[in-house]
């Protein structure tokens, strides 16, 4: 019997030491705005507002953590001290003053503090400033489309690229940004309900057929960086990502010039892509 505890022990030793060996080496091997193996935080920030947003919750983390240690302290107290054996003679104490004021008082100080963050993220989240560049993007039955108002008007499709990695998030044309330039993004539905949300940036907004919704970002970070729709929209909902390139001023100067040229001659068409994301 001892031998299979001592047995039983060591397993479950392995499987937890291989279980953060496997955790660890997910983390080693993330890439900037992606999912990583065994990933279970919030990816790497690229932007101001998620920086705010994992502030938030790295502070909600330890607050409910807490929270819950003090209330699994209190009933370990009442357990022991308040069972039969050791209280044979139970107190008949109904009311206590400074405990009902307490546990009234605390948790609305708790409520307020967790507010004041909550409300000063959700502005800074919906007060979009002074843009830069304004990207319209329209979710579609599956697949993006990308229009540049401000450079130029073109615009072309974004769809699946079975041939690229990662897997399910390379796309065959990237939405272009250049880096520490405001970006806001509009945009709407041609079809159904549709959700565009990239989390390393920190933002998801619906996308809305005969409504035109609004967010933004701001890049600091060069790179590639990786969403997907977060709206169930049909049978190919998992088949929608989202690829965003940050580039330098340079580099997305260039990329504008040519990306007149590129889909100047080739608009963006629903008929042709959906054709083209079934083959």
């Amino acid at each position: 019997m001892k031998m299979s505890k001592g047995r039983t022990g060591r397993r479950l030793l392995g499987f937890a030491v291989a279980g953060v060996a496997q955790v660890a080496c997910g983390a080693a091997f993330a890439e900037l705005g992606q999912p990583a193996p065994w990933e279970f935080t919030l990816q790497e920030s690229a932007t101001p507002v998620m920086d705010d947003i994992t502030w938030f919750h790295n502070f909600l983390f330890w607050l409910i953590t807490a929270i819950t240690l003090f209330v699994l302290v209190l009933l370990v107290m009442v357990v022991v001290k308040f069972n039969a054996r050791s209280n044979p003679v139970p107190s008949r104490t109904t009311h206590n003053t400074l405990i009902e004021v307490a546990w009234t008082l605390i948790p609305v100080l708790i409520l307020v503090g967790i507010a004041v963050p909550s409300f000063r993220l959700l502005f800074l989240q919906l007060d979009v400033p002074k843009a830069d560049l304004t990207v319209k993007v329209t979710g579609k039955q599956w697949y993006w489309s990308y229009a540049y108002p401000d450079n130029g008007k073109f615009e072309f499709d974004s769809l699946l690229a079975q041939d690229k990695k990662p897997r399910l998030l390379g796309v065959d044309n990237e939405m272009v940004v250049p880096v520490n330039k405001v970006v806001r993004i509009q945009t709407t539905g041609a079809d159904v309900i549709h959700s565009f949300a990239v989390p390393a940036f920190g933002i998801k907004i619906d996308s809305i057929p005969g409504r035109l919704n609004e967010t933004w970002f701001k890049a600091t970070k060069l790179g590639m960086f990786y969403g997907q729709c977060s709206e169930l929209c049909g049978k190919d909902h998992a088949f929608m990502p989202i690829a965003v390139r940050v580039v330098s001023d340079q580099e997305f100067a260039a990329w504008v010039e040519g990306a007149k040229k590129k889909f100047a001659t080739a608009p963006a068409n629903s008929f042709a892509s959906a054709g083209a994301a079934t083959q």
